[in-house]
């Protein structure tokens, strides 16, 4: 389908009926009551050692249950695939359970909640993971330092096709025990510069096999892993998140706009629930007399300009944009049929009750950033409703 008549007479039809904030909706078989999604974020408040849920999560989530959708913060498929020490996972019985608790929470606040299933890849440290080698398309480490350890990334070891075949299999068991945790979907974290997306970018994947090489070749795991998602789910509760121009954890793609045509092309043949897109972190052209970084790499407002411009024309299904977005934004796309969602992370932290927020016009607040993976409550569930703040 892609970019066929029939898709692109579906767009139009869309940007013809655009909708609000507050509207009701659907992601496939998920029914929500707006448009505003919380975006999937690494918080850090689970066992650091089990990675298993707790009760500070579930409070956390809970109070979020006005947002239409919930995407938990990403969560492993195994102990060797996860960056953040703290992070919910998502294979073991005990991790279950503690999830169920979460899923119990929401529910009971007339929330609906996604679980994001993820692999880090390259981006973990040995020592995360009981020394082990992290695993990566290519043996290509990371030239940056660790996101909050701020140590250097050792060089990965390249995944063999034994390798390969065992993280697609943890990724369908992840879904079934995702599926027994209650929740009402599953999102594939494609973006970020995590498993997924070292298979998918040039930069990251120098594979001469049928995992690497053409943009066909390269989105080859990607694919694998969403298949045994379905599998589990059904199409119909099942999205990705993917970042194109992403930089984060030191990628990079030659070409981003035609490698996702590609996979936006692939993606709407399985009529998944949705496709969340993440622009990318704004670096201004200007600081660049060549429209170059200090790697020579092209930036990624070159790469693709007017982002959220592009996106649409590329698939009908149903759409959430994501970073950098404000209300008076987040509302013009919706308008003209260029999102049918938008997710928020910054300003979900910080504003439990956004939705509200937005509808009164109340002042919207932003979060204490040096408190993002700190652990406990502070900076975490203390986050004020505007009704609350007003009483004290």
């Amino acid at each position: 389908m892609g970019c066929s008549s029939s898709s692109s007479s579906a767009v139009q039809e869309i940007k013809k009926n655009g909708a609000t904030f507050f509207d009701s909706g659907k992601l496939g078989s998920i029914e929500v009551k707006n448009r505003l999604v919380m975006a999937a974020m690494t918080r850090c408040r689970g066992d650091p050692t089990t990675g298993i849920p707790n009760d500070l999560m579930a409070d956390y989530y809970a109070q979020r249950a006005d947002f239409g959708l919930i995407l938990t913060e990403c969560s492993q498929i195994s102990p060797l695939s996860n960056a953040f020490p703290g992070s919910g996972g998502i294979y073991s019985k005990e991790q279950v359970e503690g999830w169920k608790k979460v899923t119990q929470k929401v529910h009971e606040k007339g929330g609906k909640i996604v679980l994001q299933i993820w692999h880090s890849g390259r981006a973990v440290l040995k020592e995360f993971i009981g020394g082990s080698d992290p695993l990566a398309p290519s043996a290509i480490a990371i030239r940056t330092p660790h996101a909050y350890t701020k140590g250097p990334h050792p060089v990965p070891k390249e995944m063999t096709k034994e390798d390969i075949k065992t993280v697609i299999e943890e990724f369908r068991q992840g879904a079934v025990n995702a599926k027994e945790a209650g929740f009402d979907g599953i999102q594939l974290h494609g973006a970020n510069g995590y498993l997924v997306d070292q298979f998918l970018k040039d930069g990251t994947n120098h594979r001469t096999d049928e995992y690497g090489g053409s943009i066909e070749n390269r989105a080859r795991f990607l694919f694998e892993a969403l298949d045994a998602l379905i599998s589990v789910f059904g199409a119909d509760k099942v999205g990705i998140k993917l970042s194109p121009t992403g930089r984060y954890n030191d990628m990079y793609d030659s070409n981003p706009l035609e490698s996702l045509k590609y996979v936006l092309k692939e993606l709407e043949k399985r009529k998944i629930a949705f496709v969340e897109v993440k622009r990318h972190n704004k670096t201004e052209v200007s600081s660049s007399e060549n429209g170059k970084d200090e790697h020579g790499q092209t930036l990624p407002e070159v790469q693709i300009p007017n982002f959220f411009d592009q996106i649409r024309p590329l698939y009908s299904g149903t759409l959430i944009l994501n970073d950098g977005v404000d209300q008076k934004l987040g509302e013009e796309l919706l308008a003209t049929g260029k999102a049918d969602f938008i997710s928020f992370a910054k300003l979900a932290i910080a504003n439990p009750d956004l939705p509200n927020r937005f509808k009164n016009g109340w002042e919207v607040a932003m979060p204490d950033f040096s408190l993002l993976f700190s652990g406990g409550e502070k900076g975490y569930n203390d986050y004020h409703r505007h009704e609350a703040k007003k009483q004290e």
